[in-house]
Order: structure tokens, then C-alpha cells, then sequence
């Protein structure tokens, strides 16, 4: 049997009559959505319009929740108390569970944003928040959380599916923790570096940090920014080299994944 991955991105995260990122074409692409819920960015008629192009496309979605930061597109470390993260986090849930029934479609995973999803990377109380809002809304969608991160711990603790991410366009840390944006070129903008970086991944288990180190990784789904300019480049790219060598492009309800 092949080896199986899930291709996902973080999409529909204009904002009204603003676009940002080309999420028709990178629909065509990916097999799993992440639906930003109107923190971050995003709105109710920019999440139906993303649930209709995911249902004709055979695209799962998902929550993509973020802090309560349009000004800084949700890249800003907040700091409060996690049951009023945990409330924010089910609010969100709920918001894009509303629009996806009018597609006829479940929301099936859950994914943090931007600055949510790298404190929540470190810090065990935010991560367990976000569990346990998933926990309460719906215990089968399953948790997106970082290779090795306080995430997958919570999801573990939980007892929730949890599907171990990797990142196609961005580079490491040497313990396995993204590099900040704040530093030069760690977001992979060529192409087929990023494809590189994506197959050896998959097929050997392990990445390159920025210094050069071997980093062991397992991942059940990889992630594209969508929100990038070279987004869909790097996104077919990385498919075709992924497909090149053996391994099947699926959605995430179609992985066998821990917990579920």
C-alpha cells in the first residue's frame, strides 16, 4: 500500500471585500482546509464562499482559530487566561460549523493560527485549552498539532484524534519548533526547496533545521501558507514531488491517524 499524506493550508483569510492569497486555485491542490473564523481574519460570507469551493472540490475543512487580532493578522503573542482561550477557541469552532452546514459539510479537524498555534507549541495550559474546547464542541475533530509539541501532548492527555503536522514552506528550529518569521528566509519561497525539504519529511522522517542539524519528525498532514504570494507554486510543487515519489495526497478523513 502507498504512503499516505495530508496536504492542507490556511485559507480564506481576506476579510470583506478583501483578498488575501488565491484560494481557488490552491483548492485545487490541497485536500484539507483550514478555515480562518473571523479573529484573525475571515468573515461569514468569506467562510461559506470557502465551504462551497471545498465541497465541489473533495476538500475537508477545518477550524483555523485565531487570536482576537485583525491589526496583526493574528501574528501577535497574547497572553490570557486559558479558559477565556478556551471559550474563544469554541466560539470560533462554532462560527465555522455554522457555515459549513450550508455546504452539507462537518467541520472535521482543527488547527491554531499564527501566534496561537506557537504558544500553544510551548506553553501546556494553552494547548490543554484548545483541547479541551475541541473536547466539549466535538470530540472527533481532530487536533493539528506540531510534530513533538505541547499540542500533540494535549491531544494524547485528551484522548482526541490528533494529526502530527509539518510545514512545507517554513524552516526549523534544532528542536523542532518553527523558526520566527522575524528572521531572514525562513519562510521557503523557492519552490523546489521546499519540495525538498517536504519529500524528505515524508519519506526519510526527518528535516534540516536552520543550523544544519537532523531533526526526527513523524507527520500526518503538511502545511502551505496560503497567504503567501508563492503559495500555489510551492503547494503544486511539493504535491507533484510528494506524488513523484510514491506517496497518495489524501484528506484527513482519510488517514489513519492516532486516537481515532
Amino acid at each position: 500500500m502507498a504512503k499516505r499524506i495530508n496536504l492542507n493550508a490556511d485559507i480564506a483569510e481576506g476579510w470583506g471585500a478583501y483578498n488575501i492569497g488565491n484560494d481557488a486555485e490552491l483548492m485545487t491542490i490541497i485536500k484539507s482546509a483550514n478555515v480562518a473564523c473571523g479573529f484573525h481574519a475571515g468573515d461569514a460570507n468569506t467562510m461559506h464562499r470557502l465551504c462551497g469551493m471545498a465541497k465541489e472540490n473533495g476538500v475537508s475543512i477545518g477550524a483555523h482559530p485565531g487570536f482576537n487580532d485583525l491589526w496583526g493578522f493574528g501574528r501577535r503573542r497574547i497572553h490570557m487566561k486559558p479558559v477565556d482561550l478556551e471559550y474563544m477557541v469554541a466560539y470560533q469552532i462554532g462560527a465555522l460549523q455554522a457555515m459549513a452546514q450550508y455546504a452539507g459539510l462537518k467541520v472535521t479537524h482543527l488547527k491554531p493560527h499564527g501566534a496561537l498555534n506557537n504558544m500553544a507549541a510551548e506553553d501546556a495550559d494553552y494547548a490543554m485549552a484548545i483541547g479541551r474546547a475541541i473536547k466539549t464542541v466535538d470530540p472527533s475533530i481532530v487536533y493539528v498539532a506540531l510534530y513533538g509539541s505541547e499540542m500533540q501532548r494535549a491531544a494524547e492527555t485528551l484522548g482526541l484524534p490528533l494529526a502530527r503536522e509539518g510545514f512545507v514552506d517554513r524552516m526549523y528550529d534544532d528542536d523542532g519548533n518553527l523558526a520566527s518569521r522575524a528572521l531572514s528566509g525562513t519562510v521557503l519561497k523557492d519552490a523546489e526547496t521546499a519540495a525538498k525539504q517536504t519529500v524528505r519529511m515524508v519519506t526519510e522522517g526527518e528535516i534540516l533545521s536552520m543550523n544544519g542539524k537532523v531533526v526526527k519528525v513523524e507527520v500526518d498532514t503538511l502545511c502551505v501558507h496560503g497567504d503567501e504570494p508563492t503559495a500555489v507554486a510551492v503547494a503544486r510543487t511539493a504535491r507533484a514531488a510528494l506524488e513523484q515519489a510514491g506517496v497518495a495526497i489524501v484528506p484527513l478523513t482519510e488517514m489513519e491517524l492516532p486516537g481515532r
